[in-house]
C-alpha cells in the first residue's frame, strides 16, 4: 500500500495563524490538588521574578577570580591531569589523563575536552593567538595520538600537553607588564 504525498506532507501554517504558546497540545488544563483548573496566566506570573545569577555568586567557583587564582587553578588541573601520581619505587610520574585515556575513545575525548578548557582559560587570561595556537597544537597532538590503543596511552603519559601549555602560558604572562 502506498501513500500519496498529500497524506505525508503537512501543509505549512499560514502567517496569521499563531503558534501554540500555552500548555502542550493535547495535554489539557493544569489541575491543582483540589481539582480546580489553574489559568495559564497565573502559572506564568508565579515564576517571573525567579532569577539565578551564578556569575557574581560567592558559591560560583568560576566567577570573579583574580589572575593569580585562575593561574593557580590551571596549574593544579594540569598537574592533576599529567603528573599527579608516582609509580612506586620509581621516579616515573603520570596523571589521570593517562588513566582516563585507557578507556577507548571516550576517555580520550574527555581528557581532550578538559585540555581544551585549559586553552580557553588561557585565552580568557589574554593569551595572544600564537600562544593559543601552540596550545591547541599540543592538545591536538595529545588527542589524536592518544586515540591509538596502547601506544597512544604511553604517549599521553610522556607528552604531558597540559603541563606544557600551562608552562607556556606562565612564561608569556611573566613577560607581560601588570
Amino acid at each position: 500500500m502506498t501513500m500519496s504525498n498529500d497524506d505525508i506532507i503537512v501543509p505549512p501554517r499560514s502567517r496569521t495563524e499563531q503558534p501554540f504558546r500555552g500548555r502542550a497540545a493535547g495535554r489539557g488544563p493544569v489541575i491543582d490538588q483540589e481539582g480546580r483548573e489553574i489559568p495559564d496566566a497565573s502559572l506564568r506570573t508565579q515564576f517571573e521574578g525567579l532569577r539565578f545569577d551564578f556569575g557574581h555568586s560567592a558559591a560560583n567557583p568560576f566567577g570573579d577570580l583574580t589572575r593569580e587564582q585562575r593561574l593557580a587553578r590551571l596549574d593544579a588541573i594540569a598537574k592533576l591531569l599529567d603528573v599527579a601520581f608516582i609509580v612506586p619505587g620509581t621516579n616515573f610520574r603520570y596523571g589521570i589523563d593517562g588513566l582516563i585515556g585507557l578507556i577507548p575513545v571516550v576517555g580520550d575525548i574527555i581528557t581532550t575536552a578538559i585540555s581544551l578548557w585549559v586553552v580557553q582559560e588561557a585565552r580568557a587570561l589574554g593569551a595572544p593567538w600564537h600562544i593559543t595556537a601552540r596550545m591547541l597544537a599540543n592538545v591536538a597532538v595529545d588527542g589524536v595520538v592518544g586515540l591509538v590503543p596502547v601506544a597512544g596511552d604511553a604517549f599521553d603519559v610522556m607528552f604531558r600537553a597540559n603541563v606544557r601549555n600551562v608552562r607556556m602560558l606562565k612564561r608569556w604572562l611573566d613577560r607581560q607588564p601588570r
